[in-house]
C-alpha cells in the first residue's frame, strides 16, 4: 500500500509520530498483528489488548497509531485491498491486444481472489459489516470498486480506437470480473471446495475472454 494513503485510523499517526522508515515498520506490524486477531476472534470479539500483544507493541504505542479498533480494522481492510488492487489492475490502456490483456489480468486477478488470505479477508469484513457498514463500502471501494474502474477505462479507450464496441463499459467490466471469478470464488467462500487448481483458472479465465470477445469485439456476433 502507498504511504500516501490515509485512512482514518492513520491521521493520529500522522498526527503524532513522524513519518519516517522506522514508522512504517511498526505501522505494518501492528496491522499484522490485528490482522491474526482479527480473524482469529472476528471484530466484535477482538480487543486493543489483545492486537496489541500480539503485534508485539504496547498499547499506548498501539493507540499513538490508531485511536480505536474500529479506525485499525478499516486500515487493515484497506491495506490489503489496495495493495491487492494496485499490484494487480496495472492495465496499459494504449495496448491493442485487448485478449492477451484481459488473460493476463483475469489469470492474477483470480489467483489473487481465491488465497486463503483473500478469502478469510472477505468472510472477517463481510462478519463486521452488519453494525459497521462503512467497512464494507471501504472494503469494497479499494478493491473491486477501484478494478472494475481501471478496467472500465481500458475498455473505453479500446471503443474509442474502434476495437471494441460497447454501450456500457460499467457493466462490461463488472461481467468480465464476474465471469473470472464468481464461480471458484463462491465455492471457498462457502467452503464447499478447499483450494482451486492452476489449471481451473486458466480455463475459467480464458473461457471469459471468449465470451468477452465474442459480445464485445468489433465485427463479432
Amino acid at each position: 500500500m502507498s504511504a500516501t494513503v490515509l485512512e482514518p485510523g492513520d491521521r493520529m499517526a500522522e498526527t503524532n509520530a513522524a513519518a519516517t522508515p522506522g514508522d512504517t515498520a511498526k505501522r505494518r506490524q501492528i496491522l499484522e498483528g490485528a490482522r491474526r486477531v482479527f480473524l482469529a476472534s472476528g471484530f466484535d470479539a477482538a480487543s486493543m489488548g489483545e492486537i496489541a500483544k500480539a503485534a508485539g507493541v504496547s498499547k499506548g504505542t498501539l493507540y499513538v497509531y490508531f485511536d480505536s479498533k474500529e479506525a485499525l480494522f478499516e486500515a487493515l481492510t484497506l491495506s490489503e485491498r489496495c495493495g491487492l488492487a494496485e499490484a494487480l489492475f496495472s492495465l496499459d490502456e494504449n495496448d491493442p491486444d485487448i485478449a492477451a490483456a484481459l488473460t493476463g489480468l483475469g489469470r492474477t486477478f483470480l489467483a489473487a481472489m481465491v488465497t486463503p488470505d483473500h478469502i478469510s479477508s472477505v468472510r472477517m469484513v463481510i462478519g463486521a459489516s452488519d453494525r459497521f457498514p462503512r467497512f464494507g463500502r471501504s472494503f469494497y471501494e479499494a478493491g473491486p470498486q477501484y478494478g472494475a474502474d481501471r478496467l472500465q477505462a481500458y475498455l473505453d479507450r479500446q471503443v474509442a480506437t474502434g476495437r471494441l464496441a460497447i454501450d456500457d463499459t460499467t457493466i462490461a467490466a463488472e461481467q468480465f470480473f464476474g465471469m473470472c471469478s464468481s464461480g471458484a470464488f463462491k465455492r471457498l467462500l462457502f467452503a464447499t471446495a478447499e483450494r482451486i487448481e492452476n489449471h481451473e483458472i486458466t480455463r475459467t479465465v480464458d473461457a471469459a475472454v471468449r465470451m468477452f470477445m465474442a459480445a464485445y469485439s468489433v465485427g463479432r456476433s
